[in-house]
């Protein structure tokens, strides 16, 4: 039987072509969050990821699921950082795959939808999950997760909402998808708990809900993101801060 690989490359391979301590290709798994949650318990280094073929049961934001057949990214990286704020984390990865995503597919222009959406062309292409374990008030680790459209089938009823890479360049591949946005992840602390000038400015240069009138998580209009990750609404009473919630537009 031949060995397992992503695009041609089994999961050493991956490990020294993206510089992390440790990848795993899998064909098949409820969820990679899950089991880089397992690898975080038994000790695995910061950086450690997992890619797989197939999620049975890929999640998102507020429960929802994320479906997760051959042909897409999905991706699980685990990261050990002294302190985290999710919304950070969020935001900086969307920003990383962001990058990827135009690198790979020229014109894109890949847009990041608060707060862990991207999308192309009004259309959704990725989405991105941070999941913490704490010991008391102190983290143990974080899960990322990323689940990327690359060639995989778009289900009818969501072929307005949704796209793929392949739709957007042909020939897109996982591997290539990868080869730009992995080897950024294991950095994303770097900068510490705020985001930087220049990741201010570069999401603003991406930002998909700016001047959009929501109804939820507050009814009003986007008007960008604080340091912090928190998505700051003008509503009637004034700009309100939004750390968490599914945006609705109005």
């Amino acid at each position: 039987m031949a060995a397992l690989t992503l695009d041609g490359v089994a999961g050493a391979g991956l490990a020294r072509r993206w510089g992390v301590p440790q990848a795993t290709y899998v064909a098949t798994v409820g969820s990679t969050l899950d089991t880089i949650h397992e690898l975080g318990a038994q000790g695995a280094p910061s950086g450690t990821v997992v890619v797989a073929e197939v999620q049975t049961a890929g999640r998102g934001r507020d429960g929802r699921t994320w479906r997760s057949p051959a042909g897409g990214f999905w991706l699980g990286v685990l990261l050990r950082p002294p302190a985290s704020d999710l919304g950070v984390y969020s935001i900086r990865a969307g920003l990383v795959l962001a990058d990827a995503i135009d690198d790979l597919v020229p014109g894109a222009h890949a847009r990041l939808k608060w707060p862990n959406d991207v999308v192309i062309a009004d259309r959704k292409v990725a989405g991105i999950l941070c999941e913490g374990r704490w010991q008391g008030e102190s983290l143990q680790w974080l899960a990322l997760g990323i689940g990327c459209n690359v060639t995989n089938d778009i289900p009818a009823e969501l072929a307005e909402s949704a796209t793929r890479l392949a739709d957007h360049r042909p020939g897109s591949t996982r591997l290539g998808l990868g080869d730009r946005l992995v080897p950024a992840l294991p950095r994303l602390g770097a900068s510490g708990l705020r985001l930087t000038d220049t990741e201010m400015l570069a999401f603003q240069g991406r930002d998909w809900l700016w001047g959009r009138a929501i109804r939820a998580p507050v009814a009003g209009r986007a008007r960008g993101i604080r340091p912090d990750g928190a998505l700051m609404v003008e509503t009637d009473g004034g700009l309100s801060a939004v750390r968490e919630g599914h945006v609705a537009l109005a």
